[in-house]
């Protein structure tokens, strides 16, 4: 059994999504700063039939991600897909105008050096397993800046070129690297930007493996 790795875990899109890849056979890790909610994830998981745990670690901090990804790999079995998808915090969300140099350090840090650590973490086990997915969700400021969103609006673009840079670079290597974009919010009842329904997008992206970016729905004009 592989393992489907979830940088993020919360109750909407990540429950979702653990709970589709679980249900395709893979092992889920829950990655978050909080047991209990890890916990509270699990169980719900496990009454679908889902092998679940948590691990926890702060995005904010490379060794702790490091660690848990290993840990993972270690305890459910190699992790075949990894899902970033962590919700930013309110204070990265500053208007341009009062944004200051220090108010990126924890974006960037967040959204460049998180995927970036955890990519190096899981990498390694993917290319042994001769196969992967890396998929990145993010809101639409990633492809169209948002000024009273500063703070994501730079940390989305930078995560956008990273993301897109290992797509080229894993390409022939079976390693599958895609990013979705969802403009919107994602709310139960709507119909493309769901968590159910971008679930079942995330897992179509890592079974049809197509090109790098993907949107649940059109960008408003």
């Amino acid at each position: 059994m592989t393992t489907f790795a979830l940088v993020g875990a919360g109750p909407g899109l990540g429950l979702a999504a653990a709970r589709r890849f679980g249900t395709a056979g893979h092992s889920v890790a829950l990655i978050s700063r909080s047991a209990q909610h890890q916990d509270n994830l699990a169980a719900e998981l496990a009454r679908d039939g889902v092998q679940a745990r948590g691990f926890t670690a702060d995005i904010l901090d490379p060794g702790s991600l490091t660690a848990a990804l290993r840990e993972a790999a270690d305890t459910l079995g190699p992790v075949e897909v990894l899902q970033f998808s962590p919700v930013p915090r309110a204070d990265f969300m500053k208007p341009v105008l009062d944004t200051t140099a220090t108010d990126l350090d924890d974006p960037l840090a967040f959204s460049v050096k998180g995927p970036l650590t955890c990519v190096n973490a899981v990498l390694p086990g993917m290319r042994e397993l001769g196969r992967g997915t890396l998929l990145f969700v993010n809101g639409g400021s990633a492809v169209r800046p948002n000024p009273d969103v500063a703070g994501t609006s730079i940390a989305f673009a930078a995560e956008s070129a990273y993301a897109h840079m290992l797509h080229d670079a894993l390409a022939n290597e079976n390693i599958q690297v895609a990013q979705l974009i969802v403009p919107g919010a994602i709310r139960p009842d709507a119909e493309h930007s769901s968590p159910k329904a971008l679930a079942e997008r995330l897992y179509a992206l890592h079974t049809m493996r197509g090109g790098f970016r993907h949107y649940s729905e059109p960008m408003p004009a």
